[in-house]
């Protein structure tokens, strides 16, 4: 399951991809127009910017913005970055593999056989779609104004 966190950083970054490049945004701004905590969004941005998807100007001018191209940012980048790994039991896991304490036969254990397929398919979806996908497909909901 998606995480609070995980939602709040993809759309603060939904919106800071909707500026144009070198554009940067204030953190109360993110948090008033989103209706976020703006404490817990800072914690999200700072660590975004560890692993450099975000940049932060100081000053007048300041604030957060994309530190690349949104259409170099995928969700699953940004989920793996805020709740960790895609897969829901460890033995499945591609970035944080741990054999199960009790499993005979990892090879032919069919409950890591499941959610490794699992695991492939959120991570085949997730990997393939942009932030700049995204704003794509947000602007073509019918009724929307473009």
């Amino acid at each position: 399951m998606l995480s609070q966190k995980a939602k709040y950083a993809l759309r603060a970054l939904l919106m800071l991809a909707e500026r144009p490049a070198g554009e940067p945004l204030l953190i109360a701004d993110i948090a008033e127009r989103q209706n976020l905590p703006r404490k817990f969004l800072e914690l999200i941005l700072l660590d975004l910017k560890h692993h450099g998807i975000l940049h932060s100007r100081r000053g007048k001018n300041g604030g957060y913005l994309l530190a690349r191209d949104p259409a170099a940012v995928s969700f699953g980048e940004v989920v793996r970055i805020v709740d960790g790994p895609l897969a829901s039991v460890l033995c499945a896991s591609q970035t944080a593999y741990r054999r199960c304490d009790d499993c005979r036969d990892e090879t032919t254990c069919a409950i890591r056989k499941v959610f490794r397929r699992v695991r492939d398919a959120t991570a085949a979806i997730l990997d393939d779609h942009t932030l700049a996908d995204a704003l794509r497909r947000g602007s073509k909901r019918p009724g929307r104004a473009r």
